[in-house]
């Protein structure tokens, strides 16, 4: 699972899971004597076991699962038989316990004959029709009607709902949007739609017949084995996965999808189909869009050295999705933002988040997380792909520069959030579990292993790791044994203070030069509170440059205040701490500016130039000056944005030579990001006149939407006619950025003729995510210039955005209605002001004009608040 985003805005709250019951009833409390114990008297005397979200206890495995579904579309129900193959897993049973949440059973069989059973809102209890052995397998057949729409929902803030099963535009009321059928399993929503044992710890191969009307294509796991034309015009498609995977990764997706057909070629020459499943105007972009995953297949099983297990690796885009994409066994699901066009390719692509998804079918579907406390096993794998993936795609700078994002990422949920252990054992909802921990942080330790092991052994040992857990479930302890066995070192102190442990170093770095001996001294300090963090082993390189290179010093820190005394030859350049730039840690250091500047030339990682360069050109002789004229020529596209920011600190002298360089930048840099940047700059240090041109010119020349909407943005500040001149006639551009950017500008300048374009933005397809929030908002601002009417004509619009909005924007409607509201309070208060003044002048029309005014404000907060009333469930 892939979050939409890693730092919530809001954090929603969900209910807390529920135990499932067990074969063996209800048991009493008893002590050693048998004898029964008041439960109240033990909380009076006794603290209570703390909490521990062990894995589920496994009373029956599952083998295998077939899944004949039809639709009711009008319902939103789907009509399904499904025939389970079970056994029970040690003890010997006469009882099936099933998740089946919010359906209705109409039938349970077992050899054609009725089976007793009872149901509830959340199991379906089987009473089976013998005792059955380890050694005995049995089938049972159930028919149900499943109906999500009719079922009290949750969701946390990485995936918003725990619905199981989507009907979207289900009676095609919405012209804009094309009615679709899919379902999201993670973590325990499966079960909505078929009956099964919802626990990651489960797995059971699978076949599926859907039946649908004959202009649907249809999707799910497995190979596409073949498609029947039924009596009443129906077809029905038939999938069938032979390998075993948890429920939470079954997938199904219906719609009027065009099929853009790839392939993969398997080290052995067999061809595998890579397709990719779009709404029909999106077709001519599907390869743009997913076109790398072929290329992603194939370095990722050569890395591993395990190959793609699984049958085909399909990619389908859906409306309205709950998450940012999910890793469904060879079917994967992404939200509409992964529509681009290859314009908007120029300035954001996914290719992280296609990667993420992929390494997920070695970790997580392959190798399964047998709890939701281990969930890192899952995540922190498919985070750490996106390392992989831009290391060889894009470079080392990039890996790291993405990197550094992560690890911020992880710092910022920890603050707002909390720290806990990356193996959760105590979290209060399952949910919990997707957050900076599990996914950013999980990375970034995989990351320090690589560093620690060395790629042969970090590589042979995740190797080692996949084969000996294929097609089952696993913890972390058997990812360490795995690494354990390859390198032969005992690796409990990683995993302890890593995996079991909260938290992060905080370093404090000092160094002192002693001239006499040619020593430097790199003192070492953990400030990290020891409540919450344990004294971490940190196995590091201390680079230490002087008059004869480079050299390296590998040291341990493992105490709470260290030294480190270090000889160096001639004069003393430089010393970086962390050479290798692979700690999760938060370090300041102490050292002079002159080091610094040194690092930024001569440092070989993205991170160590980055320091050198902002913590370098603090300094105000021309060497600080150079640097940051020298970075704005850097290789790597953020340093130069960097130097960018940097380029205010230049001085007269220096000032024409750096605007000169980003004026260049800003017309012909590779990036678009730096090309944006460089307009900011620019609005600031150039006269208007000038700058004009130059805005123009990236408005009709450039391909990068980002760049063309900071160009309006800043030519609206100095020329807002003629912006809005240029805004006009690209509101028809296929693009969520671009109609984002336009919104912007007509929020701060436009006029009463600019309404329609937020109209027929908001209602329309092509704005996607945040930045359909982002034109509301704007819109907002937009609104409160306006004259009553066209307030009051905008009531329907907010109306939509509550009742059809995207996720982000339903959740912020009434934030933006209330702000409407205290505008609607503060006219009110001024025309009572205003009606004052004129009843004391005994000016009668003009105080009749102002109640009128007043009275259609008043109409206006009443209205205008009935949107932020909650529907009642």
């Amino acid at each position: 699972m892939r979050n939409s985003i890693y730092i919530a805005i809001l954090v929603l709250v969900a209910a807390c899971g529920t135990n499932k019951p067990t074969d063996n009833g209800d048991l009493g409390s008893t002590n050693d004597n048998g004898l029964e114990i008041d439960s109240l008297l033990i909380d009076e005397i006794e603290q209570q076991r703390p909490v521990y979200r062990e894995s589920e206890t496994v009373l029956t495995d599952l083998i295998h699962t077939k899944l004949e579904v039809n639709f009711d579309w009008t319902k939103s129900r789907m009509n399904g038989i499904a025939t389970i193959t079970a056994k029970p897993h040690f003890y010997a049973s006469d009882s099936l316990i099933l998740d089946a949440k919010g359906m209705d059973i109409l039938k349970v069989q077992i050899d054609g004959k009725d089976l007793s059973y009872s149901s509830d809102s959340m199991y379906l209890k089987i009473k089976l029709n013998k005792i059955y052995t380890r050694a005995d397998k049995y089938t049972v057949v159930i028919a149900y009607v499943a109906k999500p729409d009719e079922r009290t929902t949750g969701g946390s803030a990485a995936i918003s709902s725990d619905k199981g099963l989507y009907f979207i535009n289900p009676k095609n009321e919405d012209k804009t949007k094309m009615p679709q059928i899919w379902t999201q399993g993670e973590t325990e929503a499966s079960s909505v739609w078929f009956p099964t044992i919802d626990s990651p710890n489960a797995k059971t191969s699978q076949e599926i017949y859907i039946t649908v009307e004959n202009k649907y294509a249809t999707l799910s796991n497995g190979k596409f084995v073949s498609s029947k034309m039924n009596s009443d015009g129906t077809r029905t498609d038939y999938w069938k996965q032979d390998l075993p995977h948890a429920p939470y990764l079954f997938m199904m997706g219906v719609g009027e999808f065009k099929v853009v057909k790839d392939f993969y070629t398997r080290a052995d020459g067999t061809k595998m189909e890579v397709n990719y499943y779009v709404e029909k105007e999106w077709e001519s972009y599907a390869k743009s869009i997913f076109g790398e995953t072929p290329a992603m297949i194939k370095h990722f099983s050569e890395l591993l050295g395990v190959e793609y297990a699984w049958d085909k690796y399909h990619q389908i885009v859906v409306r309205d999705y709950v998450s940012g994409a999910m890793e469904n066994t060879g079917a994967v699901i992404f939200g509409e933002y992964a529509y681009k066009t290859d314009r908007e390719l120029l300035d954001d692509n996914d290719q992280s988040t296609i990667a993420h998804e992929l390494f997920h079918h070695w970790f997580g579907d392959l190798v399964t997380c047998e709890s939701w406390s281990n969930l890192t096993l899952n995540e922190s794998f498919a985070n750490y792909s996106q390392y992989l993936w831009d290391e060889h795609r894009f470079g080392l700078d990039e890996a790291d520069y993405q990197a550094d994002n992560e690890a911020d990422g992880y710092y910022q949920t920890g603050q707002t959030q909390g720290y806990h252990d990356l193996v959760w054992l105590d979290y209060d909802d399952k949910e919990q579990m997707f957050d900076g921990h599990s996914y950013n942080k999980g990375g970034r330790i995989l990351h320090m292993l690589r560093n620690y092991l060395g790629d042969e052994a970090f590589f042979k040992g995740i190797s080692n790791y996949l084969n000996t857990n294929k097609f089952k479930a696993a913890e972390f302890h058997q990812l360490r044994l795995a690494f354990e066995e390859v390198s032969g070192e005992d690796l409990n102190w990683f995993f302890d203070q890593w995996y079991l442990g909260s938290g992060h170093p905080i370093l404090e770095v000092k160094q002192q030069i002693d001239l006499t001996t040619n020593t430097v001294t790199v003192s070492v300090k953990q400030n990290q509170s020891l409540e919450l963090s344990p004294i971490f082993k940190l196995p590091l390189e201390i680079a230490v440059f002087d008059s004869n290179g480079k050299h390296i010093h590998k040291v341990v820190v493992d105490k709470l205040d260290q030294s480190f005394v270090l000889p160096y030859s001639g004069t003393l350049n430089n010393v970086i701490f962390d050479n290798e730039q692979m700690l999760l840690a938060k370090i300041s250091e102490t050292k002079p500016s002159e080091q610094y500047i040194f690092q930024f030339y001569n440092g070989q990682r993205y991170r160590a130039r980055k320091e050198g360069l902002l913590l370098g050109s603090k300094s105000k002789d021309q060497k600080g000056q150079q640097l940051i004229l020298d970075a704005l020529n850097d290789p790597f596209w953020n340093i130069r944005l960097l130097a960018i920011e940097k380029a205010a600190k230049l001085n007269v002298d220096n000032k024409d030579k750096g605007i000169a360089l980003i004026k260049d930048l800003a017309l012909n840099d590779s990036k678009s990001q730096v090309r944006s940047a460089a307009l900011n700059f620019l609005s600031n240090n150039m006269a208007a006149e000038s700058i004009t041109a130059i805005y123009l010119d990236r408005i009709e020349k450039d391909q990068s939407y980002l760049v063309i909407s900071n160009a309006l943005k800043n030519l609206g500040k100095i020329n807002p006619t003629l912006a809005l001149d240029k805004a006009k006639g690209l509101e028809s551009e296929k693009s969520s950025k671009m109609i984002s950017g336009i919104g912007q500008l007509y929020g701060s300048y436009g006029e009463k003729g600019n309404y329609e374009f937020f109209d027929v933005a908001l209602k329309g397809t092509n704005l996607h995510g945040f930045d359909q929030l982002g034109v509301m908002n704007s819109l907002t601002y937009f609104i409160t210039r306006q004259e009553p009417e066209m307030i009051d004509r905008s009531f329907e619009l907010y109306s939509h955005l509550k009742a059809e909005g995207g996720f982000y924007t339903q959740m912020f409607v009434p934030q933006n209605i209330n702000y409407l509201i205290g505008l609607f309070d503060s006219k009110i208060k001024e025309l009572d002001a205003e009606i004052e003044l004129h009843d004391k002048n005994k000016d009668v029309v003009l105080a009749d004009q102002a109640r009128k005014k007043q009275k259609v404000y008043n109409g206006l907060k009443v209205k205008f608040d009935t949107l932020t009333v909650k529907e009642e469930e």
